[in-house]
């Protein structure tokens, strides 16, 4: 069995983020040769310019759609939220950690339902803070939308990239 191989497998089959030690653990393979299988994978998915990349969020590994082609995916894949929810989320991500008592000040009665959505889709976590919730985003959230991390700098860059209507809250 050719170790990159089985490692691309490996990260082609986990729909979740994996550790090396993790892909070692299950396909028999030492942890050098994974460590070396997923760095010499990253770079000839960035060489080639592939749609695809193996991205490092944390200390873990998944493989993915790059940012700039989820918008060739519309047509073929489902929504999993609806605008609104996704508007919700966005600002969650950009003010994060936001106090759900200012996000209903920035976009209204809605965040209600939509924080509750997010939370079930788990997309944002919550803890209490006072009389309200202080809101953030998980780690799903950036594997989905394959922002590549999970510090908050970068999702707001990432944000900041993409975004056209981010300073109105009724976009």
């Amino acid at each position: 069995m050719n170790p990159k191989a089985a490692v691309e497998a490996a990260l082609y089959s986990t729909p979740e983020t994996i550790s090396i030690s993790a892909i070692a653990e299950k396909t028999g393979i030492p942890v050098e040769e994974v460590r070396t299988a997923v760095m010499d994978l990253r770079r000839e998915y960035d060489e080639r310019d592939s749609a695809l990349m193996i991205a490092k969020i944390g200390t873990e590994y998944k493989m993915m759609l790059r940012a700039e082609y989820t918008e060739c995916t519309g047509t073929f894949a489902k929504a999993e939220l609806s605008g609104g929810a996704l508007r919700t989320l966005t600002t969650i991500a950009y003010y994060q950690p936001v106090l759900q008592s200012k996000l209903l000040n920035l976009r209204g009665p809605r965040v209600y339902e939509d924080v509750h959505t997010l939370v079930d889709s788990g997309f944002v976590s919550r803890k209490k803070a006072g009389n309200t919730w202080e809101l953030t985003t998980t780690k799903k959230f950036a594997e989905y939308f394959g922002i590549g991390s999970t510090k908050i700098k970068d999702i707001k860059a990432f944000i900041e990239g993409k975004a056209t209507n981010l300073g109105d809250p009724d976009q």
